[in-house]
């Protein structure tokens, strides 16, 4: 029951170190995401659009898993350790973002359309959407992706 109670949503230098991990998720997903859609809108390859944003999901995870192994691997991680690190700790955090972001897409431009006006409305959502759940895991466990 202590554990319950010492749980807590207002240590700022939880949500300061939450925010970074998200950041680097985000900055991931957002690579794979935002290439796909940015190649089929530039070369117009007829496509059904659930068909494209579920590309631009599926290469979102990649690239932020890419990503994250990298940063990991940067901070004295073997390839296996970090690779299993930035599947198993951030893999929900990537796909709320890729899910918010995609449906954000769809629900402001009818999908698989990027504008100057909606990616930064994407990115937004996507960092808000897996925040809390990141402050969550680095505050319960002690478990952060970086």
């Amino acid at each position: 029951m202590s554990e319950i109670n010492s749980f807590h949503w207002s240590c700022k230098h939880t949500w300061k170190r939450s925010a970074k991990n998200t950041m680097w998720c985000l900055i991931g997903c957002a690579i794979g995401d935002f290439g796909t859609i940015l190649f089929f809108q530039i070369t117009k390859i007829p496509f059904p659009v659930l068909g494209i944003m579920t590309l631009a999901i599926i290469n979102g995870l990649i690239t932020s898993i890419i990503l994250e192994t990298i940063i990991l691997m940067r901070q004295q991680f073997s390839l296996k350790e970090a690779f299993k690190v930035a599947i198993g700790m951030s893999f929900i955090s990537m796909i709320s973002m890729e899910v918010a972001m995609n449906a954000t897409d769809y629900f402001l431009t009818g999908g698989a359309i990027l504008t100057w006006w909606v990616v930064p409305i994407m990115l937004i959502v996507g960092f808000l959407t897996p925040w809390p759940y990141n402050y969550w895991r680095l505050k319960k466990f002690g478990e952060a992706c970086h």
